[in-house]
């Protein structure tokens, strides 16, 4: 077997790949930010989902499932979820609720497991208004005009994490332009609410009753459930400035800290075919939206093709290269009777190359080795590599053919063959017209009576090609 290295991780922090050494053994902690919950979430927003759904694998593969905790929010106050509500005439609550309960299915379509601890920020108004109060007795936030902001310039190490001068951050930022400012860097940590929109009783009765910002909600929920300072603190290269700027600003400066977190991740951007992705230009992609096409799986396996630090180019012909691979591991699944245990174990090769920064290409690589075996036949190849598949977060289970445990027979009842061909029609109909829905509520019609479709690809012509029979 070969030597076990140690989890190394490129810290933006130290800008240099460290080992990483949990604070307490026993309690790795890690935080990532999640979703504003006003609207379905784009494939951006799928990225750092995946990856740190990765990392958190791999920690429990580490540690033990039980000595890992992994905490990521739900934003459910802001400017975007108030807007959309009053646009769609239904109140925030609604809007949060629906829009949650989306992101939830959406992400475990992509194989992603559930954090330990998913806390929402208005069940911690209470929190941030402490962490508030505690700025303002120190002497790093003040009052003005109904707000409460934090005073940067008093913070002397401000621009670590970033790596840049206040000079610097302040000619390149977009900040809110206010009389009320000291300094133009200095942000809100509370700020009075409008008419109609979510309010509650300001820190200690000093400022206007409102809500609170954005980069405090994340200090308190970090420092709740995983105290002052803690292990890992991911998210996209975005966030990087201002937000988890802000946050190492509040959370070290109420604390008395040196550091809010010990490691910083980051995941690159994500374009799509070559462009940034907006709505302007009709390259605004949904994971739901997504998923309409393409199975979890493959949306899955194009995300992991990429370092996770390295910039992604989402395109469709990454998504067929990434969907024929899967294919052909279904092939060899169904070939070689791969089926997986409880008690297999992943590839030591795998587990080495993510434990290398997150290494998923090469993690990948190493699945294509195990793959090739599996076509020879090597002995116990095929549960190490199902293992290790299921390990980086696949669905194994679906590798199969959709009826590996029944019987396909011929049919013959012209009424029925019929009538299925016309179904299949009118589901091909909805899928090139664009209606999901319905290509999906036919498709379970037919599973409801037996009938197994399988789409796949014309080689010479790139269309899709529906075959089916009955499952006895």
């Amino acid at each position: 077997m070969a030597e076990a290295h140690s989890l190394m991780l490129y810290n933006t922090l130290t800008r240099r790949k460290e080992e990483f050494v949990p604070l307490d053994a026993q309690n790795v902690r890690m935080y990532v930010c999640g979703p504003t919950v006003y609207d379905y979430a784009h494939i951006g927003n799928a990225r750092p989902v995946v990856v740190f759904d990765v990392l958190f694998r791999l920690l429990r593969q580490m540690y033990g499932e039980k000595h890992v905790t992994y905490v990521r929010n739900i934003t459910d106050v802001d400017d975007k979820i108030n807007a959309r509500a009053a646009e769609e005439g239904i109140s925030i609550r609604e809007l949060t609720e629906r829009t949650a309960k989306q992101f939830h299915e959406d992400i475990k379509a992509l194989g992603v497991l559930p954090p330990t601890i998913e806390p929402r920020a208005t069940e911690h108004i209470e929190e941030m208004k402490a962490l508030i109060e505690e700025l303002i007795a120190s002497g790093h936030a003040y009052v003005a005009e109904g707000h409460v902001l934090f005073d940067v310039p008093s913070m002397p190490d401000y621009g670590k994490l970033s790596n840049r001068s206040l000079d610097e951050m302040a000619a390149g930022a977009r900040v809110e332009v206010a009389p009320y400012k000291k300094d133009p860097m200095d942000f809100v940590l509370w700020k009075p609410s409008k008419p109609g929109e979510p309010s509650w009783p300001s820190p200690g009765g000093i400022a206007e009753p409102g809500r609170p910002g954005w980069h405090i909600e994340c200090s308190a929920m970090a420092g709740k459930h995983l105290g002052d300072v803690f292990d890992i603190h991911g998210g996209g290269i975005d966030l990087v400035f201002p937000h988890h700027e802000n946050e190492i600003a509040q959370s070290r400066c109420a604390h008395g800290t040196d550091v809010m977190a010990r490691y910083w991740l980051h995941n690159g951007f994500l374009q799509v075919e070559g462009e940034k992705m907006s709505k302007s230009l009709g390259n605004f992609i949904t994971i739901h939206d997504l998923l309409k096409e393409w199975p979890g799986d493959v949306v899955r396996f194009n995300m992991l093709r990429t370092h996770y630090r390295q910039p992604i180019d989402w395109t469709r012909k990454g998504l067929e290269e990434s969907k024929a691979t899967l294919d052909r591991w279904g092939e060899i699944s169904d070939r070689v009777g791969g089926a997986l245990t409880k008690h297999a174990l992943p590839d030591i090769g795998v587990i080495e190359a993510l434990k290398d920064d997150l290494n998923t290409p090469l993690a990948i690589t190493r699945l294509h080795e195990l793959a090739k075996e599996c076509r020879s036949n090597a002995d116990g190849a095929a549960e190490t590599w199902l293992a290790s598949a299921a390990f980086l977060g696949f669905d194994v289970a679906r590798w199969h053919s959709p009826v590996q445990s029944a019987e396909l027979v011929e049919v013959t009842d012209p009424d029925l063959a019929h009538r299925v061909k016309s179904l299949v029609a009118q589901r091909g109909a909805a899928r090139k017209s664009k209606d999901f829905k319905e290509a999906d509520r036919i498709r379970d019609e037919l599973a409801a009576t037996g009938i197994v479709l399988k789409d796949t690809k014309d080689p010479a012509t790139g269309e899709i090609v529906t075959t089916w029979e009955l499952a006895r």
